[in-house]
């Protein structure tokens, strides 16, 4: 039988600024909420406050947007300097219509104007980007936390993105460390004993989802502690596993 899950969240964490020690803001977040971290605990960080702490960040008074950022932003009443943001951190643009940018970032992701937001950004016209590296934030925070705990712990650092053929965002796995990404069943037999062939459960991404259902959108609560999670490593080596194991290649992808 699985064993229960609970889910914690962590408010309390103040306004991150460049060079915050995020890892002393989590444990003291811990603290005030009346909880430790344990061996096997999965803590789900939200991208933004990464980002921030690292000084992956952009000011628009610092943005000259080419020529077709320019056009495409007074077409559809948008600030040229983010559009020239959005092209700045991506890879290729994906889709562009009725004003909507949907990319692939330099990292391999798929999401709307490459991950870059204003809001909530800590200071006028700036621009929260990606992390250079989510896996390495993820790896990071976590050595940290082993470091001060010596309990070995997951780590996700997550972000919102919107899905095809359906309202709504999720949340996704951008960075992961210390736990399986994707689960994968092929090969085990369903109750019925029957093989499966392509069964892959996004583990990481799942428990990012089920993170932001105790953190909220307004509250301004970014990190909640996972307790009961499968798939986490207990050891202070992270093992493999990484957020790049959640994007399907392009020789897999059918709407590429």
């Amino acid at each position: 039988m699985p064993s229960p899950l609970t889910i914690h969240p962590l408010p309390g964490i103040p306004e991150i600024r460049p060079g915050d020690d995020l890892a002393a803001h989590l444990l003291g977040a811990l603290s005030d909420a009346g909880l430790e971290l344990l061996e096997g605990d999965v803590i789900v960080v939200a991208q933004k406050v990464v980002s921030k702490a690292e000084g992956s960040r952009a000011a628009l008074a610092d943005v000259t947007p080419r020529p077709w950022a320019q056009r495409w932003a007074e077409r559809w009443g948008k600030d040229a300097r983010q559009v020239e943001l959005v092209l700045r951190e991506s890879r290729r643009i994906v889709r562009a219509e009725r004003g909507i940018l949907v990319s692939e970032t330099r990292h391999g992701f798929v999401c709307a104007n490459a991950g870059v937001d204003l809001s909530n950004s800590g200071a006028r016209d700036v621009a929260v980007l990606l992390p250079e590296d989510p896996d390495r934030s993820a790896r990071l925070l976590r050595q940290a936390l082993l470091e001060r705990t010596g309990r070995a712990a997951g780590v996700i650092v997550a972000d919102s993105f919107g899905r095809p053929w359906r309202h709504g965002l999720t949340q996704a796995a951008l960075g992961v460390a210390g736990l399986t990404p994707v689960a994968d069943l092929r090969g085990q037999a369903d109750t019925e004993g029957r093989p499966m062939h392509v069964t892959q459960i996004a583990l990481a991404d799942e428990l990012a989802s089920a993170a932001d259902l105790v953190c909220g959108k307004t509250a301004r609560i970014p990190a909640a502690l996972i307790r009961g999670a499968p798939g986490v490593a207990r050891t202070p080596d992270p093992g493999p596993g990484s957020g790049l194991d959640l994007l399907r290649p392009a020789e897999q992808d059918l709407f590429r």
